[in-house]
């Protein structure tokens, strides 16, 4: 499919729509890990200015010393897995599969897949789960 803005080939719209609120749906819960950090940051060991400029990755031990902490390891873990899958996400490469263009991707163990609107589903899904756990971790 091509647009009035750009010759490259790109995925349908609707792939494209689905890869936009993905990504969106996950900037969200990391800005809503870092709020959640910030209210249980004893001694002000936190900052936003810092925590916002951090990967997602480097947020783990801000969340082992304040969510999991206060909590259990059921933020941390998923947040984990999110981190995870928006990486393979945002490493992806464009293919052509069945006629169409697509984003591919691999793991660290060099397995190939492609990532289809069942899989973007899934991470969208996955994002509602770990926004759920810390509306109730932040109690409102």
């Amino acid at each position: 499919m091509y647009e009035k803005y750009s010759r490259q080939a790109l995925p349908s719209r609707k792939y494209r729509e689905l890869l936009g609120s993905a990504i969106c749906v996950y900037n969200s819960n990391n800005s809503f890990v870092i709020e959640n950090i910030l209210r249980h940051n004893e001694g002000e060991k936190y900052n936003w200015y810092k925590l916002i400029d951090n990967t997602s990755g480097r947020l783990a031990t801000p969340i082992k010393e304040t969510i999991t902490k206060s909590s259990d390891t059921q933020i941390a873990f998923l947040f984990d897995q999110v981190v995870e899958v928006r990486n393979r996400i945002i490493h992806s490469f464009q293919v052509t599969h069945n006629n169409e263009q697509i984003l591919a991707t691999k793991t660290k163990s060099g397995v190939q897949f492609i990532i289809t609107e069942e899989y973007l589903y899934e991470f969208i899904k996955e994002n509602e789960n770990l926004s759920s756990l810390l509306h109730d971790f932040r109690e409102y």
